[in-house]
């Protein structure tokens, strides 16, 4: 039985990239505050899962994706990229290693540059980056399925590890401590009876809708939404969550070390609050315009329950954060105003401080 066949589940819209999953279950903003308040579950079971195992599973990771891999411990999780050459971004992951294989949770579809300079599925590139290690990456989509579990209360539905990213087995399913909630990897077969447990243990049904809002609030990028083809590491906040400006040469890392050190992205991802009617609302890929020049591009828009209307959108650093915004195309343009509380801190300009100390 489908989540979709649970009484009130709404089917998301056309072209959405979570179809297959619910968007609500009849009342999206009670929905975000019993997740605010309270505890939701959502079915998230439309993301693609590839395991890697192997005794060799770690280095090899180490060396193809953009995060410290050599020491993650049993229990543990994290995230990580996939970049190409010039270290613009390809793929997203959210990683958990346990008992000897490492999952990578990721976008359906997603996809990361060849060789051959085009696009292949995320799996296929893992694949042939293989060469002689002892690891084996497959699809674990058919095995198992997310469901995350969002809100204060969580903790009375099951034990759920309390530090960030901790990793634990709970009853078959791998369950994660996130920084929007707790992701349960359960077993693809058991995903209703899953879905009936924490239902009935209290866990208020949300869709993708309620999801969707709560992580615009928090400010957390989401891979072919609030990103282009274009878009690095540091331009979504994902430097140090996912991408580490420290260890070995991996794909990309020469543009994660040089901007790193330079300072400051040419953009930067930030919560902006819309004023208009919500039945005329920027679509995700409209321009962000000061007067009419063009200074970004809008992700994610969202109705929240306490908020309103919100987008995330990448705007060109050199915007003043007090600007006149205008978001949306054609006949859906809105007023926009960024939010302070939003704005990302300045990462330290380690070449220039560098090249300070060398001239004095």
């Amino acid at each position: 039985m489908s989540t979709l066949d649970q009484p009130g589940a709404v089917p998301a819209p056309d072209g959405s990239p979570d179809a297959g999953v619910p968007w609500h279950f009849g009342d999206p903003f009670a929905e975000q505050r019993a997740a605010a308040r309270g505890v939701a579950v959502v079915d998230r079971s439309n993301r693609e899962l590839i395991a890697v195992t192997g005794p060799e599973r770690l280095s090899w990771l180490h060396l193809v994706i953009s995060q410290h891999m050599t020491e993650l411990a049993d229990g543990a999780g994290t995230e990580a990229l996939v970049l190409d050459s010039q270290g613009r971004v390809d793929a997203h992951m959210n990683v958990a290693h346990l008992d000897e294989t490492v999952w990578l949770d990721t976008e359906p579809g997603a996809q990361a540059t060849g060789a051959r300079g085009g696009p292949q599925p995320l799996l296929a590139y893992l694949e042939s980056m293989v060469f002689w290690s002892k690891v084996e990456p497959r699809d674990a989509t058919p095995e198992r399925a997310v469901l995350s579990l969002v809100g204060p209360n969580t903790g009375d539905l099951l034990p759920v590890p309390a530090e960030p990213y901790a990793v634990a087995a709970v009853d078959g399913a791998i369950v994660r401590r996130m920084p929007l909630g707790v992701d349960l990897l359960v077993p693809r077969d058991a995903v209703d009876a899953w879905w009936q447990r924490l239902t009935g243990a209290g866990a208020r049904p949300m869709g993708t809708w309620g999801y969707e809002a709560l992580r615009v609030e928090a400010v957390r990028a989401r891979l072919g939404v609030d990103t282009d083809d274009r878009t690095i590491p540091h331009e979504t906040g994902w430097v140090h969550v996912a991408a580490h400006v420290a260890k070995g040469c991996y794909r990309g890392q020469e543009t994660v070390s040089k901007v790193h050190n330079v300072g400051r992205p040419p953009r930067r991802m930030l919560l902006l609050h819309l004023d208009g009617s919500p039945e005329v609302l920027p679509e995700t890929g409209d321009p962000v315009r000061v007067g009419e020049k063009t200074v970004g591009r809008v992700g994610s828009v969202a109705r929240h329950h306490e908020l309103g209307s919100i987008a995330l959108a990448l705007v060109k650093y050199s915007v003043p954060l007090d600007a006149e915004l205008l978001a949306g195309d054609e006949d859906r343009v809105v007023q926009a105003a960024i939010d302070p509380d939003s704005v990302p801190g300045d990462t330290p300009a380690l070449g220039r401080e560098a090249a300070k100390r060398l001239r004095g």
